[in-house]
């Protein structure tokens, strides 16, 4: 089943984002710095996240940028190639991660690993990659006194950045070959990611929708170890915005009750009673999405979207809905055995959807 929405703007209010660790610019080394954080540079400050892959899929990026967003400039520095060795992964970046950015007006710094230690056990595998910290000052100095908005600093980086930065990721990862005697993938691949910019931001943008849509049909045929769906029925659904940009995501769950369908993002521990706060985070930046949907269609048919977050485990006893009273909220509660920390989480997930009019459910995963 295809879906086909749009999103004219954004907004959303924040309960989970928690307080960011400060830092002074002054002493700014984005290989030392958390995740997520806060910097100040004399009366400007900025909320900062990093990656550390541009694979989306890797290491919960999206609860990096969640913690940023809010007030205050909001930056984030992802490396465009990131190449662990030869019998490691390697992953680029795609055009509908700067694009999402873009919506939810993050600055993305481009950068470049240049410095790595050789794996301690594994052949031809890299480990504790550091970014080129030189170049993230100086963007951020730039970022500092721009005045046009992400969107455009973005597709500017694009255009004017990318094809020096991925020749010095090249040089980078050939040095590294040579310094610590690591075999990596062939340089035909970034050769190829490269010519993606010869022609201009478009042709980029293209390659990457394509390479989404043919994630997005393999995810189609996939249920992940960390779902626990009461109902196989996915469903991929392509957003437009404002900016032009689309985005291709495929739903854990859909239901429909006559004009009105439920985007389900489900997410599940076999292990706790909670899923991980980085899952529900994750789960959380496309409710930032699915809360603002407009014109939602299916085969000419138009919807009323219901956005909602699932939370599945094997150790909770019954099921509850945000739409419920708190008394039955509560009632469910006093059955679990939530530490201090899921009771928080719980009752500002809980504010959240009703800030943002998402559904909350909590189940037991049979």
């Amino acid at each position: 089943m295809k879906i086909k929405a749009q999103i004219t703007g954004i907004e959303y209010e924040f309960k989970l984002v928690r307080n960011l660790k400060e830092f002074e610019f002054k002493h700014f080394n984005v290989n030392e710095l958390p995740s997520s954080c806060l910097v100040n540079d004399g009366k400007f400050s900025f909320r900062l996240s990093k990656w550390v892959s541009p694979k989306r899929t890797r290491s919960y990026p999206y609860e990096r940028v969640y913690n940023t967003l809010g007030n205050l400039k909001k930056i984030t520095v992802i490396p465009i190639i990131k190449d662990e060795g030869k019998k490691g992964d390697r992953d680029f970046i795609q055009w509908d991660t700067v694009s999402l950015m873009s919506l939810l007006d993050v600055f993305v710094v481009f950068a470049y690993y240049h410095n790595a230690e050789k794996h301690p056990s594994r052949a031809n595998k890299i480990t504790r990659q550091q970014l080129d910290n030189d170049l993230v000052i100086r963007k951020i100095k730039e970022i500092k006194s721009y005045h046009s908005s992400a969107l455009h600093w973005n597709l500017k980086e694009i255009k004017n950045s990318f094809p020096k930065l991925i020749q010095k990721a090249k040089l980078s990862f050939r040095k590294l070959n040579v310094s610590l005697g690591v075999e990596f993938h062939s340089e035909r691949g970034i050769d190829k990611f490269s010519t993606q910019f010869s022609k201009g931001v478009e042709q980029f943008m293209n390659t990457s929708r394509k390479k989404a849509k043919e994630a997005q049909a393999r995810e189609m045929k996939t249920i992940q170890p960390k779902e626990a769906l009461s109902t196989l029925t996915k469903a991929t659904i392509t957003i437009e915005n404002y900016l032009g940009g689309e985005y291709y995501f495929t739903t854990d769950e859909i239901k429909i009750k006559k004009d009105k369908l439920f985007l389900i993002e489900a997410k599940h521990s076999r292990t706790a009673l909670l899923p991980s706060i980085g899952d529900i985070k994750d789960g959380l930046l496309k409710m930032i999405l699915y809360s603002n949907l407009k014109e939602v269609y299916i085969d000419h048919l138009k919807f009323e979207p219901i956005p909602v977050v699932k939370l599945t485990s094997t150790k909770i006893v019954g099921n509850i809905k945000s739409s419920q009273t708190r008394k039955e909220i509560n009632e469910f509660i006093d059955k679990q055995d939530f530490s201090k920390r899921q009771l928080e989480t719980i009752n500002n997930l809980i504010l959240e959807s009703k800030a943002n009019q998402f559904l909350v459910y909590i189940e037991n995963a049979v």
